[in-house]
C-alpha cells in the first residue's frame, strides 16, 4: 500500500515520504479500513514538525488521526462492523505508530464509527479531533441551553462545528471572534448570532456589550495561552472557560479577577478523554450526521503525494475550514 512516513521531526518538506509499504492485516478484536480520505489537523502537524518533543516514540509514524473509508476485512471476534461498512476513525496516530495518511488502516473495532451514507467521505475525515472537541467543549457541564456562549476564533475547524452545535444544543445567544471580514462571513454561514473582529475592537468591551454586561455564560477557547485575561474579562461571574487550546506550554492567569468571579476552568484534550465523555461526544456527533444537522467546511483536497504541502497549508493558518487527503 503507499504511505506517508517520516522518521525524524522537522520541516514537512524534509522529512515526509510517500513510499510503497506492506498492507496490514487485522488481528483479534481488529477492523482494516480501505481509507478515501485522511484529515490533516494542527496537531499532526505540530508533532511532525516536533512542536511537542524531538524524541519519536517509533521509529517510523504513519500522521494523521483522522479519516473516513470503507472496511474492508475484519479479526476475529469483531462483533459491531462488518466488511464494506463505510466509517469514520479516531485516534489513529493517538499512541500509535500508523495513522490514516496510507490507503489502509489497522485499528481496535472501537475506533470505527458507522458514517452515513448521506455525509461524504472527505466530512468524515473531519470529525475525530474537530467535531469531537467541539461537541464536548460546547456539551460538558450540562451544556449549553438557554446559555449565552462565546466562542473563540469562528472560522477554525472546531469552531465551526461549534458554532452549529451550541446552536442544536439550544443556546440563547453565540458570539464569535474572527480576525478578518472573510472570517466574519464563514462565521456567521455557521449560525453565530454576533462577530467581534479581533484585530478592530475588544473583545471583552464588546462581549459585555452585547450580553448587557452579564458576561458570556461559557466561553470555548481555541488559544487561552493569547487570551486568557480577555476570556476572564469577558465571562459572567461563576462562568465556564473551556479551554482545548494553546500556542504556549504556560499561561499566565489573572488571579485576582478570576477568582472574583468564581471562574470555572475546564481544559481538556479530545485524544484523552475519560472513555464515558468520549462515548457521548461520539453519540452525539453521530445523532447530528443523521438529523443532517451539521454542515462540513472541506477548504482544501489533495492527493496524498502532496502532503508535505497539505502540511504547509495547515501550518500557515491561512486555511479557512479543513485540509484533507485524497486516498480513494
Amino acid at each position: 500500500m503507499r504511505a506517508a512516513h517520516y522518521d525524524r521531526v522537522g520541516p514537512a518538506a524534509d522529512v515526509l515520504t510517500v513510499s510503497d509499504i506492506p498492507t496490514p492485516e487485522p488481528g483479534p478484536g481488529e477492523v482494516r479500513v480501505r481509507l478515501h480520505a485522511s484529515g490533516v489537523n494542527p496537531s499532526d502537524v505540530k508533532t511532525r514538525a516536533g512542536a511537542r518533543s524531538r524524541e519519536l516514540p517509533f521509529p517510523r509514524i504513519i500522521p494523521h488521526s483522522d479519516g473516513a473509508g470503507v472496511i474492508d476485512a475484519v479479526g476475529d471476534g469483531v462483533t459491531a462492523h462488518t466488511e464494506g461498512q463505510r466509517v469514520w476513525v479516531w485516534n489513529a496516530a493517538w499512541g500509535r505508530p500508523d495513522g490514516t495518511a496510507a490507503d489502509y488502516v489497522v485499528l481496535p473495532e472501537r475506533q470505527v464509527v458507522a458514517l452515513p451514507d448521506s455525509v461524504d467521505m472527505a466530512a468524515g475525515a473531519c470529525l475525530g479531533i474537530p467535531a469531537l472537541t467541539a461537541f464536548h467543549a460546547v456539551n460538558c457541564h450540562g451544556g449549553v441551553r438557554g446559555q449565552s456562549v462565546l466562542i473563540a476564533g469562528g472560522a477554525g475547524a472546531v469552531s465551526w462545528y461549534a458554532i452549529q452545535m451550541a446552536r442544536a444544543a439550544g443556546a440563547a445567544r453565540i458570539i464569535t471572534t474572527v480576525s478578518s471580514a472573510e472570517k466574519a462571513a464563514v462565521a456567521r454561514e455557521a449560525g453565530a448570532d454576533e462577530v467581534i473582529n479581533y484585530r478592530e475592537e475588544d473583545v471583552a468591551q464588546r462581549a459585555m456589550a452585547l450580553t448587557g454586561d452579564q458576561g458570556a455564560d461559557r466561553i470555548v477557547e481555541l488559544e487561552f495561552a493569547a487570551n486568557a485575561a480577555v476570556d476572564v474579562a469577558a465571562l459572567r461571574p461563576n462562568g465556564l472557560i473551556v479551554a482545548y487550546g494553546a500556542n504556549a506550554g504556560e499561561v499566565t492567569l489573572p488571579f485576582f479577577p478570576s477568582i472574583l468571579k468564581n471562574v470555572l476552568l475546564q481544559f481538556f484534550i479530545v485524544y484523552n478523554l475519560p472513555e464515558a465523555d468520549h462515548r457521548a461526544a461520539i453519540h452525539g456527533v453521530t445523532d447530528l450526521l443523521q438529523q443532517d444537522a451539521l454542515r462540513h467546511r472541506v477548504a482544501e483536497r489533495r492527493p496524498l503525494e502532496q502532503i508535505a504541502g497539505a502540511h504547509a497549508l495547515v501550518e500557515s493558518g491561512q486555511v479557512v475550514g479543513n485540509v484533507v487527503l485524497d486516498l480513494a
